[in-house]
């Protein structure tokens, strides 16, 4: 559990430090604001580059306390700056990387409810909210940021979204 779940998040998460870097990098070569990246939306009615960044982050934090049963770490309103941005990601890293392996990998059969943002709360066990809605939530969201930078002309590829392992 803890595998599949830290172990996944945190690399990741390393690897949208690295595509905002370049995306940072894209607009400062090409001399605009990096704030207009982060503006940016695939639909109006979509979440924007920020809040992606945002929600990547929100999910591998509630689903990895969840699984060791603590408290999520709280973070600072969402900022639309790329300082800001990586400071959460740096932070987001540092909560989930400091959990019990142990309780982690206990929390399979553990029952536990994932609340949504509108207070709803949704009733799993570790290893469903981990598999069927945690991972899934947080690729959507890696991915979509990274089709944004992508669409803005930021020169990425496929490894840059992977990492280096």
């Amino acid at each position: 559990m803890y595998d599949a779940s830290v172990g996944v998040f945190a690399p990741h998460l390393r690897s949208l430090s690295g595509l905002l870097d370049k995306g940072a990098a894209h607009a400062e070569d090409r001399k605009f604001d990096s704030a207009i990246l982060l503006g940016m939306r695939l639909s109006p009615t979509m979440y924007d580059l920020a809040q992606q960044v945002g929600e990547a982050c929100r999910h591998a934090i509630v689903a990895s306390a969840l699984l060791a049963r603590r408290e999520p770490a709280l973070l600072p309103a969402l900022e639309h700056d790329m300082a800001g941005l990586q400071a959460r990601i740096a932070t987001s890293i540092e909560f989930i990387e400091s959990l019990p392996r142990a309780e982690i990998d206990a929390a399979a059969e553990r029952n536990v409810a994932f609340r949504l943002k509108n207070g709803t709360e949704l009733p799993f066990t570790g290893r469903t909210l981990l598999l069927t809605f945690s991972v899934p939530q947080f690729f959507f969201h890696l991915t979509t940021a990274y089709d944004l930078l992508r669409h803005a002309g930021v020169e990425l590829v496929k490894r840059d979204f992977l990492g280096r392992r």
